[in-house]
Formats: C-alpha cells, sequence, structure tokens
C-alpha cells in the first residue's frame, strides 16, 4: 500500500531488463545526488504524514532507521517521537545478518556499528515482538511493498521475524518507487511505503 503525496511516475523503461544490482547503483546515485534542500523538505513531508498515521500514533515502541547516504531523514523524526514518548529503538546488525533492535537514549551516543552504519555505543536491546512498528530504509520499493535493500539481507531476515501486530513502513522519496522490483523467495516486504 502506498501513502504518497505526489503522483506516481511509472518509470518502466528505467528498471526494464536491469538487474538488482543495476537498479540499486542508478538509484543510490540519485540519492547522493539530490539537492540537500530537497532531501530536507521531501523528509519534512514524509515525517507528517507517517506522524498522522493510526499506527504511529498507536505505536509504544518504534524502531527507525539511522539515515545516511541520502536516505530519507529520519533524525527529526526520532527526536519527535522522543518528545511524544515513544521508546525509539534502532537497529544493531549482527555478523550473521540479525538486526536486533536496540533502545536510542542519544544521538551523541551513537559509534560506527557493521556495514559502518550508526548504533548506539552502550547496547540496550528490546525484544523483537515487543516492537510495535518498524520503519525501513530501502533502495527502491514498489507499489506492493517489494523492497530493494543495499544486498545485506538484514531487513529482510528481521521483516519476516516480526509478530503478527508489529507493522512496517518503508521510508521513500518518489524516485524511489518503481513499477516494480524484483523480488526472491528470500525477499521480505514491508505492509505500506510513505513517499515523497
Amino acid at each position: 500500500m502506498l501513502t504518497h503525496s505526489t503522483s506516481l511516475s511509472v518509470n518502466s523503461e528505467f528498471i526494464e531488463g536491469l538487474t538488482k544490482k543495476q537498479i540499486r547503483s542508478k538509484i543510490l546515485l540519485r540519492l547522493k545526488t539530490q539537492k540537500e534542500a530537497d532531501r530536507g523538505r521531501k523528509s519534512k513531508i514524509i515525517k507528517d504524514k507517517l506522524f498522522r498515521t493510526l499506527v504511529f500514533k498507536k505505536a509504544k515502541i518504534v524502531m527507525f532507521y539511522l539515515s545516511f547516504d541520502g536516505e530519507v531523514n529520519t533524525q527529526e523524526m526520532i527526536k519527535e517521537a522522543k518528545k511524544i514518548g515513544k521508546t525509539v529503538t534502532v537497529p544493531v546488525c549482527k555478523s550473521d545478518r540479525i538486526i536486533r533492535p536496540c533502545i536510542l537514549q542519544h544521538m551523541a551516543k551513537l559509534k560506527k556499528g557493521l556495514y559502518g552504519i550508526r548504533e548506539p555505543a552502550i547496547k540496550r536491546f528490546v525484544n523483537l515482538e515487543d516492537v510495535d512498528l518498524v520503519i525501513a530504509p530501502g533502495v527502491a520499493f514498489d507499489k506492493k511493498g517489494n523492497r530493494l535493500g543495499r544486498g545485506k539481507g538484514c531487513y529482510d531476515n528481521l521483516l519476516k521475524k516480526l509478530s503478527q501486530k508489529a507493522v512496517s513502513i518503508g521510508l521513500a522519496f518518489d524516485f524511489q518507487i518503481l513499477p516494480f522490483v524484483p523480488a526472491t523467495i528470500t525477499d521480505a516486504a514491508v505492509d505500506r511505503v510513505i513517499f515523497a
């Protein structure tokens, strides 16, 4: 399910015949070259949409990703979510491709973890079954919620292990929404995508 603010420009020729690796490199380049002002403006629109959803309002424990490399900026979302009383967790990825939700206390107390992704220096893990909402990054998504990640499989593993009550939402910019994303049995989709 898509939640968006702009009309979906379906760009079929963009991905026709491309491998996952080729799609990934094209979109990662667009993420890195997008103007910072556009990234900030669209990230705010996405934040506002997310915070208006019923699932976000009801969630007590939310797992956000710590954005990098031009992704939808989650820093303001995290700050505001904590301010309104949500327990905010972020992913800590282990070498066996297992993500564990870890409570984020202070943005200042982060260190680089596996794959160069920031994570809390002091680890206070929560059980995955206690997480109500997972905000998932992705390189690309399609209308069915299929996601193309960075190729490590960490989020696919996580999304497959979520409890029945948990909801997953992907955040993306409009150019990350494709007519279809090649998906295999090892890939996991998100429940919905919010983009701008």
